[in-house]
């Protein structure tokens, strides 16, 4: 399955819940919707709390999480996100990191 079939569906979704209307008590901004996909990813990172490893199965579950709300951003953001992406990767083809600091 491809982005954009993703995030149709993930359209279809917000839309059933009645998401997107003026009335919505959660309104599908930009600003909201960054800040409901930082809090999955904090949720992500809370899997690994105090272990080196996760529940595949609830892990999946909150990353899949994050990507749904990273798609819907960028879609109501109006961003490309697979072009962004490119453009990223091309960016960072060239680009040098420092090496990790010694211990």
């Amino acid at each position: 399955m491809e982005l954009a079939e993703l995030s149709q569906r993930m359209h279809a979704f917000v839309r059933s819940k009645g998401w997107y209307e003026s009335t919505s008590a959660r309104p599908q901004t930009p600003p909201n919707l960054a800040k409901s996909l930082v809090i999955e990813a904090g949720e992500v990172l809370e899997l690994f709390q105090w272990t080196d490893s996760a529940n595949p199965e609830k892990l999946g579950a909150e990353l899949a999480d994050v990507l749904l709300y990273l798609l819907q951003l960028a879609d109501v953001a109006g961003i490309d996100l697979e072009s962004a992406t490119l453009r990223k990767l091309a960016l960072n083809q060239n680009r040098n990191w420092d090496p990790p600091a010694a211990e």
